[in-house]
């Protein structure tokens, strides 16, 4: 189908971005268009306004900010599977971002327009939770910064306002974690079942610290607390891990789809989060 009409923009600075949203009711911002331009085409979406924010160059590139990278919400999510600073710093970071559709999806969607379209089965929200990035968000009085457990509300659901824009995304720097992402899906590129994103830092044969988050185990992604508490102080070995991992499901509320209902996620939580820790470990 062909898009209905639309008054297109290309500012190429935050301010001048942040003011045609202001100016514009029902606008909508286009970041690499991965999610926009299938709605556009269906119209489910017309929006009058489009405000393509590619040309403002502040949003792109990844830089090391002391204790943590920050990764601009244009980048796209090539240049961060292959970026260095990524790979030293946040491996699970580099790990689920190779995971995300095909090449051209890759080449084309950014980091920030993932996170902030908020699909309750992408790859980064879950990875995102697991690594407490935080989100700075540019509006009319400024910048804030909402941490990842705050960003995502629900399905499709993130704290950035109608007037609002995502600039960048901070990661603390996880340097020598071992990190692995495990996902669950029918046929490839399609979109996950479940998924599972787990770093791990070791102490001699022992966890010292753990993080993981889940995708898609409810409208939101979800950090697997109980997981992490009952993995430190534990060998990281096959039984001790299958008894951290029982506990994945906890309080997280999974629907029910023709992929598979809810007894059938949480069964999923439990063995992807065996998988993933365990690889983690591996790799500490």
């Amino acid at each position: 189908m062909i898009p209905a009409a639309f008054e297109y923009f290309s500012p190429t600075s935050v301010d001048e971005a942040l003011g045609l949203l202001r100016e514009h009711d029902d606008a909508k911002v286009l970041a690499g268009g991965q999610s926009l331009m299938p709605a556009l085409r269906l119209r489910l979406a017309a929006p009058e306004v489009i405000v393509d924010i590619q040309k403002i160059d502040e949003l792109h590139g990844v830089r090391d900010d002391g204790d943590a990278l920050v990764i601009g919400a244009m980048t796209p999510h090539s240049t961060v599977q292959s970026d260095p600073l990524v790979s030293e710093h946040a491996r699970l970071i580099s790990l689920a971002t190779a995971t995300v559709g095909d090449p051209q999806v890759r080449h084309r969607g950014t980091f920030g327009g993932s996170l902030a379209h908020a699909d309750p089965a992408a790859d980064l929200p879950a990875v995102a939770v697991a690594l407490d990035a935080s989100f700075v968000i540019a509006g009319a009085d400024g910048r804030r910064t909402v941490p990842a457990t705050e960003f995502f509300q629900g399905m499709f659901s993130t704290a950035v306002g109608e007037d609002e824009l995502l600039v960048e995304v901070r990661v603390p720097k996880y340097t020598g974690w071992g990190a692995h992402y495990e996902k669950f899906n029918r046929v490839a590129q399609a979109w996950s079942i479940v998924s599972v994103a787990a770093a791990v830092r070791l102490d001699g044969d022992s966890i010292a610290e753990a993080r993981v988050g889940l995708g898609n185990m409810g409208p939101a992604p979800v950090r697997a607390t109980a997981v992490e508490a009952a993995l430190v102080g534990q060998p990281a070995t096959a039984e001790a891990v299958r008894e951290a991992a029982a506990r994945a499901a906890d309080g997280t509320s999974p629907g029910s789809d023709l992929n598979g209902d809810a007894d059938y996620r949480r069964h999923l939580a439990t063995v992807l989060t065996r998988r993933a820790v365990l690889a983690a470990a591996g790799t500490a």
